[in-house]
C-alpha cells in the first residue's frame, strides 16, 4: 500500500507539471581567476606615509631631467620620502651619469643621487680590466654614488667563447677594487627567486607566476651556483661593501642569510620586491632585522607611489592577514612586523646615509 501511495504522489506531481530542481551550474574559475576576499575580521591600519623620513636605495628612472625630478619631489613629499638613488636602466653610464647627476644637483642637496651600470663585458677583449675600471673611476668622479649590477651579470651575459661570464669572475676584479678605494657600495642583483628555476610543477609556490609571467622561467641555470658565485665574491672583497638587493633571495631561508652576514661584515641587504617573502614569516623576519638591524636598507624596486604604503603597513604594523603588492609573488596574505622606532629609523635612514655619505643629512629626526 505504502509504495502504491507514492507512486501516486508522483504521478500527480507530474500531471501538474512539477519537476524535482536540479542543481545550480557551479561556476568554472581558474587559479589566476581566484582573488577570494577574506572575510576576517581584524584591526587594519592604512599608512600612506612612512613613520620617519626615509631614502629609497633602489630605484629606477631612465628619464631623469629637471622636469622629471619636480614631479618626483611632489610624490616623494607625499610618502615622507626624503631621498632617492637612482640605480637607472641597465647599461646607464658615461654621459647618463653625468647629465642625470647635473640635474639633480639642481636640488637640495642629497635629495637626488645617482648610480651606475656596468655597460661593457666583453671581459675577454685586450684591456678589458683598465678598460672598465676607468669608465667607472669617471663616473664616480662626475658624481655616481655607488655601482648597480644587474641579474644579466651572472645569467645571461657571455665571453666570446659563449661561456656564460660567472659572477665571481676575476677579469672584473678591478671593478670591485675600484669601488673599494673610492667607498662606493655595489647593490648586486644575482638570479631570481629559487622556485623560478625549479619544476613548473604543483609543488611549485611560485606557480601562478610562471603561468603569468613564462619569460621568468629559467630550468638551463642551477640557482645554487649562481647564489654560490656570488658568495664567493663577497669573500674575495672584503673591502668592498655590496649590498644584495632583494636580499639575495634568501629571505625564505634566514638562516643561510644570517649565516652570510655573520661570515661577509662587508655585505647588507635591502628589501626590494620580496614583501611577500617578509610578510609571511613575521615573528622570524621581526627577529632577524632586529638581530641584523645594521645590516638592512629600504629599497622597493619599482617606482610606483601606490605601493609604497604596502611597505610601511609591513613594516611599521601588527596588521594581520593582509594582500601582498603582488598576487603572483606568492598566494599567501602578509602579516606586520611592527618594528620598534629604533629598528624602523636604521631601515628607513640611519643605514644609508652611513653607506652613501655625499646624502644630505637634514631632515631627518636624530
Amino acid at each position: 500500500m505504502k509504495s502504491l501511495a507514492v507512486l501516486a504522489l508522483a504521478a500527480g506531481l507530474n500531471l501538474l507539471g512539477q519537476s524535482p530542481t536540479p542543481p545550480p551550474a557551479q561556476p568554472s574559475v581558474s587559479i589566476e581567476e581566484y582573488d577570494p576576499r577574506s572575510t576576517l575580521v581584524v584591526p587594519q591600519h592604512d599608512v600612506p606615509r612612512a613613520k620617519f623620513p626615509f631614502i629609497d636605495i633602489h630605484t629606477h628612472h631612465q628619464n631623469f631631467d629637471k622636469a622629471a625630478l619636480e614631479k618626483l619631489e611632489v610624490e616623494m613629499d607625499k610618502l615622507n620620502m626624503r631621498a632617492m638613488v637612482n640605480c637607472i636602466a641597465m647599461g646607464g653610464a658615461g654621459n647618463w651619469v653625468k647629465n642625470a647627476v647635473a640635474a639633480a644637483n639642481v636640488f637640495d642637496k642629497g635629495r637626488f643621487a645617482v648610480m651606475t651600470n656596468i655597460a661593457d663585458f666583453k671581459v675577454d677583449q685586450p684591456g678589458y680590466s683598465e678598460r672598465v675600471a676607468k669608465q667607472l673611476e669617471e663616473d664616480i668622479r662626475n658624481g655616481a654614488v655607488g655601482l648597480k649590477v644587474w641579474k644579466n651579470f651572472g645569467m645571461t651575459e657571455k665571453d666570446s667563447q659563449g661561456k656564460r661570464i660567472s659572477v665571481d669572475d676575476p677579469r672584473l676584479d678591478a671593478v670591485w677594487d675600484v669601488c673599494a678605494k673610492y667607498k662606493i657600495p655595489v647593490l648586486i642583483h644575482t638570479a631570481d627567486p629559487k622556485p623560478l628555476f625549479e619544476p613548473m610543477d604543483k609543488y611549485n609556490e611560485r606557480w601562478l607566476e610562471l603561468k603569468l609571467r613564462p619569460n621568468r622561467m629559467n630550468q638551463t641555470l642551477n640557482w645554487d651556483e649562481i647564489i654560490e658565485e656570488q658568495h664567493r665574491l663577497f669573500e674575495r672583497h672584503p673591502n668592498t661593501v655590496f649590498i644584495a638587493a632583494h636580499a639575495g633571495w634568501l629571505m625564505s631561508d634566514t638562516p643561510k642569510l644570517g649565516a652570510l652576514l655573520d661570515r661577509c661584515p662587508n655585505v647588507y641587504i635591502e628589501i626590494g620586491a620580496i614583501d611577500s617573502e617578509i610578510g609571511r614569516q613575521p615573528r622570524t623576519a621581526r627577529a632577524f632585522f632586529t638581530k641584523y638591524q645594521d645590516r638592512v636598507l629600504f629599497g622597493k624596486d619599482r617606482w610606483e607611489p601606490s605601493e609604497y604604503p604596502a611597505y610601511f603597513r609591513l613594516l611599521e604594523t601588527e596588521d594581520e592577514y593582509f594582500p601582498p603588492i603582488r598576487k603572483y609573488h606568492g598566494l599567501w596574505y602578509l602579516y606586520g612586523l611592527g618594528l620598534p622606532d629604533d629598528v624602523l629609523k636604521k631601515i628607513y635612514y640611519k643605514n644609508a646615509l652611513r653607506l652613501y655619505p655625499s646624502l644630505s643629512k637634514a631632515g631627518y629626526p636624530d
